[in-house]
This record gives C-alpha cells, sequence and structure tokens, in this order.
C-alpha cells in the first residue's frame, strides 16, 4: 500500500471527499514527523509508538577495501508495534501457524 491507496482508502471507509482524505493523511504525517523531530514520542493505543532512537558513534569497516572508517552519531525514527497490531497481523488468515 503506497499513499494513494491510503487516501483511497481513507475516502471509502468515510464521506470524505479525495482532497479532504489527502488533506487528513497529510496532516496525521505532519504531525508524527513534527513530534519525531523534536525528539518527542507518538503513541497509539493499539497500533504502535513512534519515537527516536540516537545511535552513537562507531567504527566500521569498508567492504571492499576492509579499512576502518568512522560512522558518526545519528538520530533515526523507529517504531514499535502495539499489542493490537501484533495480534490483528497474526491472525492472518493466510493459513500461517499462530504462536502463542
Amino acid at each position: 500500500m503506497n499513499k494513494n491507496d491510503l487516501v483511497q482508502a481513507v475516502v471509502e471507509s468515510t464521506d470524505l471527499s479525495k482532497a479532504d482524505a489527502a488533506a487528513v493523511v497529510d496532516a496525521i504525517i505532519d504531525s508524527i514527523v513534527g513530534t519525531l523531530r523534536k525528539g518527542g514520542e507518538v503513541r497509539l493505543v493499539g497500533f504502535g509508538t513512534f519515537s527516536v532512537a540516537k545511535r552513537k558513534p562507531s567504527i566500521g569497516r569498508n567492504p571492499r577495501t576492509g579499512a576502518p572508517i568512522s560512522i558518526g552519531a545519528s538520530i533515526r525514527p523507529k517504531f514499535k508495534a502495539g499489542k493490537g497490531l501484533k495480534e490483528a497481523v497474526e491472525d492472518d488468515g493466510w493459513g500461517g501457524t499462530r504462536r502463542r
């Protein structure tokens, strides 16, 4: 599913126009990104938590030459699935085995 598919799903499940649904999806994404940029987290109960993870600088290796290279510190977005999402995916109806 891409962003256009998500907008279409919102249109089909609400009485919003496609333009309004696109504005809603954009506003949600912008709100999540804005909160993460400030170092905060977004918790959607039953779905999951968006947060930021700080990575320390480290030394890596160039795979071609084997020479050590310096990898700088960085901040990356992180998502942890909530219980409701995990259970919904686990009970997928695809004939997969459920771990319990």
